[in-house]
């Protein structure tokens, strides 16, 4: 799934090409597009024509377009292979086309919400104080966010019962960082993922920090990570991180700080990628 450089490199997009324009009609291609929205697909589109498209806006992986005159934004989940689309009003509908909003200008160009495996939406929620939709107000701050409390964030981890890669995939702790970032942080940090955060200083929490901002800031720099034709930027523009990846989907392949061969463990019905050498595994606590 998209991870926070993937949102935000289609935030940045969004805010450029649709931020500021009214909505003039709204067309929903298929009804599970819109399944979150409680009104379902004619609610949707009617609430949403007339109004003028605030500065887009992005918490961790959830982004977000408020509406600038009522207190409501229409929060899109990318799922496995969402996709937000910036497009000529003529050209051809995409095959996997599910809505799409025109705008009451001369502008030419139309946002459209293509989705192969139906998996992401659009849905219209109330904001609160912060302008956060209501369903998403239990988010952690983003890494990236000026306001983020490294301190608490050790704190925290201290606290928990958990190991660092749980850790970081906990969206009410840290939001934003997936499998494929957590994997390179950890990586650069010489952590193993089973590596149990109680056990962690405050030095290695902070050096951790700085490890998945700056793979977040590396990966923003060229547009995110790309494995196939499933995550584009509103251009339809891939990203090309994955070809500076460390860990992540390296298996077999030589670590490349001491050579030693990548592994692939299972781990959440998903899978860790980490070095044996660079990365050692906790060991077990005694049998008391």
């Amino acid at each position: 799934m998209p991870e926070l450089p993937e949102v935000e490199v289609v935030r940045r997009g969004l805010e450029r090409w649709v931020s500021g324009r009214t909505v003039a009609a709204v067309d929903v291609l298929h009804p599970r597009a819109v399944r979150r929205h409680a009104g379902g697909g004619e609610d949707f589109a009617a609430r949403l024509v007339g109004h003028r498209v605030g500065v887009a806006r992005r918490r961790g992986k959830y982004l977000w377009l408020p509406l600038d005159d009522a207190d409501a934004a229409v929060l899109g989940h990318l799922g496995m292979s969402g996709q937000l689309l910036v497009q000529p009003e003529d050209a051809p509908d995409e095959r996997h086309l599910r809505v799409r909003i025109r705008f009451d200008d001369t502008l030419g160009t139309e946002l459209r919400f293509v989705d192969q495996r139906t998996f992401g939406g659009l849905s219209l929620h109330e904001t609160d104080r912060e302008g956060l939709p209501d369903v998403i107000a239990h988010i952690a701050r983003d890494p990236l966010d000026p306001a983020f409390d490294d301190a608490a964030f050790h704190a925290a981890l201290r606290l928990r019962r958990t190991t660092v890669k749980r850790a970081l995939l906990d969206q009410s702790l840290i939001s934003g960082v997936g499998n494929i970032y957590a994997d390179e942080a950890l990586w650069r940090s010489r952590l193993h993922y089973d590596r149990p955060t109680a056990a962690l200083t405050r030095p290695r929490s902070y050096e951790l920090l700085g490890h998945v901002r700056d793979v977040m800031t590396a990966a923003l720099a060229v547009g995110g990570t790309s494995f196939d034709s499933l995550y584009v930027n509103v251009n339809g523009e891939s990203g090309y991180f994955d070809r500076s990846l460390d860990a992540y989907g390296r298996e077999d392949e030589p670590c490349r700080r001491c050579g030693t061969p990548i592994r692939r463990r299972p781990w959440m019905n998903r899978s860790s990628y980490f070095c044996p050498r660079c990365q050692r595994a906790p060991r077990p606590a005694p049998h008391l």
